[in-house]
Parts: structure tokens; sequence; C-alpha cells
């Protein structure tokens, strides 16, 4: 994608609640960046697990707390470049037994420019599926999908 990209179509960010979404804000570095000059596709995950750490400590998560990201799916519509404010909010769209779903925005200047959905399961020390806290959903109505 390049500067002069059209605006991203609508129809590729759900129309969600998204005002009360955990907001956790990106420190860009030289090192985020390509040859190309705009944020490496990797960076994003990475700016996507800050989103998910974020909201474990906005809704109370332990430190002795166990989880492993088992699925994450991206949706790439518009390059971030230097100098841009990068965000990315998160809200929990399902809460399982032993797992649970968070999706997010990356917004560049208040841009939407990717979607992503994760899904992370709680684990024991061995990385056996453990059930969640039983008011784990509960914990996390506030920043969750309506």
């Amino acid at each position: 994608m390049s500067e002069t990209s059209a605006a991203p179509a609508t129809s590729r960010f759900p129309a969600l609640n998204w005002g009360d979404a955990s907001r956790s804000v990106i420190q860009l570095r030289y090192g985020d960046l390509d040859a190309m000059g705009h944020v490496n596709n990797a960076r994003y995950a990475e700016f996507l697990e800050v989103g998910r750490m974020g909201l474990s400590r906005e809704v109370g998560g332990q430190a002795d707390d166990r989880s492993v990201l088992a699925r994450l799916e991206i949706d790439y519509v518009r390059d971030i470049r230097q100098g841009q404010e990068v965000a990315v909010e998160t809200l929990v769209e399902r809460v399982g037994r032993t797992s649970w779903t968070s999706v997010s925005l990356i917004l560049a200047d208040g841009v939407p420019c990717a979607f992503a959905r994760s899904v992370q399961v709680r684990v024991d020390e061995e990385g056996v599926p453990r059930a969640l806290p039983e008011d784990f959903a509960s914990q996390v109505a506030h920043r969750s999908v309506r």
C-alpha cells in the first residue's frame, strides 16, 4: 500500500462498540520500519500483544495467570508510517471455558489500518488447558463486544 492509498473500506472493520475498548498507545521506534519506510507487518503482531497486555492489566489479570496465544488473524488494510500516532483498541469478543477471543483495531492518526482476532488459552505449568476463573466473563464485561 502507498501513502496515496484510498481510505480503507469501512466494511473491512466491524462496527462494534469500539468506544468501550481498552486503548493502548504504541511508541513507534526506528526499528519498527522496513526498507520501504513503513511499519513492518511483523510488528503489528507485537502491537496487538501490547493491546492484549493492556486489557489484561485493566481487568485485573494476575501475574501467575498463564495463557498462550493459540490463534492470530490479521487483516492488513493500510500502512503505518513513522511519525503517526499509533494505538491499539481491544475488545473481548467471546469467553469460553478455557479460552477467550479478542478483537482489535490498530489505528494510525485515528484511521483504522488493521483488524485482528486472537484466541488465548489459559494453561497450567505443563501447558495443559485450564478453566478460566469463574468470574472472568464478569471481569471483562465492560471491555466486551455488545
